[in-house]
C-alpha cells in the first residue's frame, strides 16, 4: 500500500458562483445542481481509483450552502413557531440531498423570503462532502474498510468527521458557525448525511420512502395489521394512498400482489403507506428496549416528520385497569437513561394539545365511546418507561414507591424516549398504549393471554393510531408545529 502526500494538490469540480435568489423553488433547483455536481465528481473519481487510476491529486467538493443576510428584525406574526430568524446578522446552513427535501426546503425557504422580505444565497460552503456519503445513492460503489485498496483513503477523500457530526443545534450547545453566522436549520448536511445511512441499514428501506407521520410499536403483530390495512386503503381509489412499501424497498401497489420474502430481517424493520405528497404513514417496529427508540428517533429526526406517535404495549399499574385498556400518555417519569446526557430528567416533557386531541378523538371514533363512557376502556396520566425489562424481579418497595408517587399508570420501555427525543429535536410526539399485562396484580403475561389479547386488541389500536395521524395530516402545520418545542433562540427551519 502507498501512502501518498496528505498536501496533494486538491482538486474539486466547477460549481455555480453564489447568487441570490427570491424564488423558492429557483433556490432548490440551485441546491440541486450544486450538490449533483459534487456528489458526480466524488463518485467518478473514487470509481477511476478503484479501476485501478493511481491518485495524483487530493479530490475535494463542497455541500451547497443556503444563507440569509438580515439588518432588521422582522416584525413576523408572534403566533409562528418557524419561519424567521430572531434577530439582524447572517445565518447559513450545509445542505445535503436536495432532491429528497426538496418539498421541506422550499416550504422553509418561501417563509424566510415572504417573512423577511429578502432574497437566499444558494452557493458553496466551506464544509467538505466526504466520499462515503457522496457514492451512497450509487448501488455499484461502496467505500471498502481501510486497508484494502492501494491507497490511503484520507489522503485522497474527505472522510467522515465525527468531530463535527453531533446534535450540538438541537441540544442548545452549538456556538455558531466558524465564520461567525448562526444555522438556519436544525441539522448540518453531514448529520443529516450520516443518519440517512444509518435509516437504511437499520430499517432496509430507502429514506425516500418514509413518510411524513410515524408511528412507533413494539411488537410484530401491529405490522400485520398495518399490512392488512394499507392492502384495503390501495384497493381503494378514494383513499389518496398510492403504494406499500416493505423492508427491501418493495414497492406494492396492487392490493392483491404479493410480497417478497426478505432473506434478512433488519433491526427494525419498517414499512411505509405512501402517498404522493409524502403525507403517508410510516411504521417502525422498533422491538423493545429505550435504546432503540432512541437509535430509531435519531435517525427520523433528520427527516423533519410532522408527528410521531408509539403505538405498543405496556404494563397497567393500576387495579382498576383491565387488559386491553388504553392509555394516553400526558406526562413522562424517565428512567430510560439513554437520553441523561442530551436531555436531563429535569427538563419537562409537556404534553401536546394538538396530539391529545387527536388520539382521544381516533379513540372516540374506533371505539364508539365519548365522554364520560371513555373512562371506562382508557385512562389518561404519566407512563413510566424504564430500562430494565424484568424490574418486577427486584425488590418492589423502591420502584413501586416511586411509581406511586409519579401516579403513574402504566410502564413501559419505550414511550418516555420517544417523547423525549421528540421534544428534543422539535417533532410533535403523542403515546397510546394499550395494556398487555398487571404485574402488580398478579396478571402476567403469559403465552395463551398474550394471543387472546392480541387478536382482539392489536387491529383496533393500530386503526386509532392511523386515525389520529390522518386528523394531523390536515391541521395545518402552524399549528401542529406547537411554539412549546421551540428555545429562547431557535433555528428558521422546523
Amino acid at each position: 500500500m502507498t501512502d501518498l502526500n496528505p498536501n496533494l494538490p486538491v482538486v474539486s469540480p466547477e460549481v455555480p458562483e453564489p447568487e441570490l435568489f427570491h424564488d423558492a423553488a429557483a433556490a432548490v433547483d440551485r441546491l440541486r445542481e450544486h450538490y449533483a455536481v459534487a456528489a458526480k465528481f466524488l463518485c467518478e473519481r473514487f470509481a477511476a481509483s478503484l479501476g485501478g487510476e493511481t491518485p495524483g491529486n487530493r479530490y475535494r467538493a463542497y455541500y451547497p450552502e443556503i444563507s440569509l443576510t438580515t439588518t432588521t428584525f422582522a416584525q413576523v406574526d408572534s403566533r409562528l413557531s418557524f419561519g424567521h430568524v430572531a434577530g439582524p446578522g447572517r445565518y447559513a446552513s450545509t445542505v445535503t440531498r436536495p432532491d429528497l427535501f426538496r418539498h421541506y426546503l422550499i416550504q422553509q425557504i418561501k417563509l424566510l423570503i415572504e417573512n423577511h422580505g429578502s432574497g437566499v444565497w444558494i452557493g458553496a460552503s466551506t464544509t467538505p462532502m466526504p466520499v462515503h456519503f457522496a457514492v451512497a445513492n450509487e448501488p455499484d460503489l461502496t467505500v471498502p474498510q481501510d486497508g484494502v485498496m492501494d491507497f490511503t483513503l484520507r489522503d485522497v477523500f474527505d472522510v467522515p468527521d465525527l468531530a463535527t457530526t453531533n446534535d450540538d443545534i438541537v441540544n442548545g450547545t452549538y456556538q455558531g458557525n466558524e465564520d461567525g453566522s448562526q444555522p438556519l436549520s436544525q441539522f448540518t448536511a453531514q448529520r443529516i448525511d450520516y443518519s440517512l445511512a444509518r435509516l437504511s441499514h437499520y430499517t432496509a428501506t430507502d429514506p425516500q420512502h418514509f413518510q411524513n407521520h410515524v408511528l412507533f410499536t413494539n411488537y410484530q403483530f401491529y405490522v400485520e395489521e398495518f399490512e392488512a390495512y394499507a392492502r384495503q386503503m390501495l384497493a381503494d381509489p378514494k383513499s389518496g394512498y398510492t403504494a406499500f412499501v416493505s423492508t427491501g424497498n418493495h414497492v406494492l401497489s396492487d392490493p392483491e400482489a404479493q410480497i417478497p420474502t426478505t432473506t434478512k430481517t433488519p433491526q427494525m424493520p419498517t414499512y411505509h403507506l405512501t402517498r404522493a405528497d409524502g403525507s403517508g404513514i410510516t411504521l417502525v417496529n422498533i422491538g423493545v428496549g429505550p435504546s432503540n427508540a432512541k437509535t430509531a428517533t435519531d435517525h427520523i429526526a433528520v427527516l423533519r416528520p410532522h408527528a410521531w406517535i408509539m403505538v405498543g404495549h405496556c404494563a397497567g399499574l393500576r387495579n382498576s385497569q383491565s387488559l386491553g385498556d388504553f392509555v394516553l400518555a400526558h406526562a413522562y417519569l424517565r428512567e430510560d437513561h439513554v437520553l441523561d446526557d442530551d436531555l436531563p430528567v429535569w427538563v419537562p416533557v409537556p404534553a401536546l394539545a394538538e396530539i391529545q386531541v387527536a388520539l382521544e378523538q381516533g379513540v372516540e371514533e374506533v371505539t364508539q365511546l365519548e365522554g364520560y363512557d371513555l373512562k371506562r376502556i382508557m385512562r389518561t396520566g404519566t407512563v413510566a418507561t424504564i430500562d430494565n425489562r424484568n424490574w418486577e424481579l427486584r425488590d418492589q418497595s423502591g420502584p413501586v414507591h416511586r411509581l406511586s408517587q409519579s401516579r403513574a399508570i402504566a410502564l413501559d420501555m419505550e414511550s418516555a424516549t420517544i417523547a423525549a427525543n421528540g421534544f428534543r429535536f422539535r417533532v410533535p410526539y403523542g403515546t397510546l398504549l394499550c395494556v398487555s399485562d398487571k404485574p402488580l396484580h398478579g396478571e402476567l403475561k403469559l403465552p395463551g393471554m398474550a394471543s387472546d389479547f392480541y387478536k382482539t386488541q392489536v387491529s383496533r389500536h393500530l386503526l386509532i393510531g392511523i386515525r389520529a395521524m390522518e386528523r394531523l395530516r390536515d391541521m395545518p402545520l402552524e399549528r401542529l408545529h406547537s411554539r412549546k418545542l421551540r428555545s429562547f433562540e431557535e433555528t428558521a427551519f422546523l
